[in-house]
This record gives structure tokens, sequence and C-alpha cells, in this order.
């Protein structure tokens, strides 16, 4: 890609953290497209990247605010630890002055961080999951088999282990010590019991939470001035290190065609479901997971139904803010049921 795609990649991400609430984050996106160089190994690798640096495609500015975040938390560049929050930053020539330093000096701690995608595991969509499965359940009352494609840590895996108030509805582990009250407008969801009777998950690359380098990894990769989702991921990580979700290493099509059947399941409804992780999968892997949930669909009963519960980027605005679609069989239908911030922090619901 040529040096202005990068830096425009980079601008582009400084308006999604800025209009997602973390405007310390968007100022060093900002700052990196503005001012980058390629003097040291970091910007070099930056500025000449070989693929799309987008925040659809390679997300490379994620990948360096993520290495950042996790420099200024490890203590091994104290002038960048100062900049950071919960501290206030200094005027944009000074903490231009310290991130380039640390570009430059901090070289090899960096760039790894540039080799490969964020991965991310955020809670607050659980908010949006659960508000469809209250859907599911308050039609169908019946419990739910979860397979989710995507799912990183599997800290979404296991979102009936969190507590809710999601409008004027209340749902999930009451005293959970992960509580998610997004901002919402519209109707609340009906209120419903919702059980899981069991649970799968699949991930190209699936993180143990019980490691401490993975629960720093995932913790870096949350936009540092966003102090509450830090301390909600901590929660979900201590939670669900206690019972992890079994998670398979696989891909995703090759995975759910193996592992969920073709043939009905009485008195259950099994539950498809990912968040921000379709849009990521080749096209190819896209088509055969459409083809074998319409396969099984098409064998569903109101008493072995089957939904595919997907959150995911919307098109249309830089922001690309999801949505959450329900599909549901026997029939196939597909409803909108809500509009979200990226990370669930406030839900328009539809219906």
């Amino acid at each position: 890609m040529t040096e202005a795609v990068v830096r425009q990649a980079f601008l582009d991400q400084a308006v999604i953290c800025t209009a997602a609430g973390a405007p310390f984050t968007g100022r060093l996106c900002r700052l990196v497209g503005e001012r980058l160089t390629d003097e040291g190994e970091i910007g070099r690798r930056v500025l000449n990247w070989p693929g799309a640096p987008s925040h659809q495609d390679d997300a490379l500015p994620l990948r360096l605010m993520g290495g950042l975040h996790a420099l200024a938390r490890s203590g091994r560049a104290p002038e960048l630890t100062t900049i950071y929050p919960p501290q206030d930053a200094p005027d944009d020539e000074t903490v231009w002055t310290v991130v380039a330093r640390a570009l430059v000096e901090q070289a090899g701690f960096l760039s790894p961080w540039l080799d490969g995608p964020p991965q991310t595991n955020e809670v607050g969509r659980s908010a949006a999951l659960m508000a469809g499965l209250l859907v599911l359940a308050d039609q169908l009352r019946l419990p739910f088999a979860i397979y989710e494609m995507g799912a990183s840590a599997g800290l979404n895996t296991v979102l009936d282990r969190y507590s809710f108030r999601l409008g004027q509805t209340e749902a999930g582990a009451a005293g959970s010590p992960v509580r998610l009250t997004p901002v919402w407008t519209g109707a609340s969801p009906p209120q419903a019991e919702v059980r899981v009777v069991r649970r799968a998950a699949v991930d190209r690359n699936p993180l143990d939470m019980r490691d401490p380098a993975t629960r720093e990894r995932l913790s870096a990769y949350v936009w540092a001035d966003q102090r509450e989702r830090l301390a909600r991921l901590e929660a979900a990580l201590q939670l669900a290190a206690a019972d992890p979700a079994p998670i398979a290493q696989a891909d995703a099509a090759d995975w759910l065609e193996a592992t969920l059947a073709v043939e009905p399941e009485p008195g259950v409804c099994r539950v498809v479901m990912h968040t921000i992780a379709y849009q990521y999968f080749p096209p190819q892997a896209q088509a055969r997971i459409r083809d074998h949930l319409a396969r099984v669909g098409a064998r569903a009963t109101q008493d072995a139904p089957l939904a595919w519960l997907s959150f995911e980027a919307a098109s249309g605005s830089v922001d690309r803010r999801p949505a959450l679609d329900l599909t549901f069989w026997p029939g196939g239908e597909t409803r909108r049921l809500a509009i979200s911030q990226p990370h669930g922090a406030d839900i328009a619901w539809r219906l």
C-alpha cells in the first residue's frame, strides 16, 4: 500500500476511537497518521505496510495501539507510561516526542505486535447477544445450545454467567462480578429465562485466559482511556478462568460443518452466534457457513429450532455501528433487533 493509504487508515481509526469514547487513543492514531516517519524499524514497517491497513482489513492502527498500550502498562518505557491514562496527557508536541522516541527505542518490544491482527474479546457485546437470547427464550421456552464462532478467549460464550440490565429487563446471573448496563433506547427486551445446557466455540487462535501473558495481551488491546472496559475485562477473565468454555482451534466453517449436526435436536434451541468476527472470515468460509446453516435450518422444527445471532459491523458509515440480526428456522426469516455502539456501550432496540 502507499504511504498515503497507511496514513489515512490511522486518521480513520482516530475518528472511530474518538466517537467510541476513547479520545486519547484517537489522538495517538491521529498523531501517527500525521507525523510518523520512516526512522527506525517500526516507522518503516508501518509506512511500507504490504497489505490493506484499514480497520476493515489488517487493522494496522489497532496492532500498533495495542503494542504501545502494552509497553505503557509494562513499565519498560516510564516516560510513555506517564502520558497514558489515567494520567492527564500533555500537549500534542510532548505526546508525540515521547511516542516517537518509544517507537524507535522499543522497536524490539513493539515489532511482534505488528505481526498479527488484534485479538480482542469485548465482554460488552454480551449485552446485545443476551437481548437476542431473551427474544428467543420468550418465544420458544426452550433451553439453548450455544455455538460461538471467532470466540477468542470464550468470554462471550459464557454470557449467561454475567448480570445484565437491558432497558428495564434484568437478566443473567444475579450477583455476578460482571454486570452489563448499556445505555438503552427503545422498548426493553422481554423478561424470560435464558438457560444454557451446552456450549461450544471455535477460533483460529483460541486464547487461554488462565495464562497471565494472554490476560495482559487482551488488556492491552482495550483502548487505554476506557478504564471501565478494562475493569470489566479483568473481572470477566477471572470469572471465566475458573470454568473456561471449551474452544476448538479450527477454521470456523470446518468446525461448524463438523459440530452442528444437520439432524434436528428436539427440546433444544441451537444458536450459532458471533460478534465482530464473521466479517474477517474469507468469502469462501462465509459462503460455507451460510450454506450449512441453510441445510440445518431446512430440517428445523418448532420443537427443534435453529437460530443465527449475528453482531457485526453494518455498512454505510466510517464507524460502522454493528447490527444485531436474528435469523430463525423453521422459516429462515431474518430480523434486525438492534443497532449498537461497537463495544455494546449503547444499544438502540428496534423491536
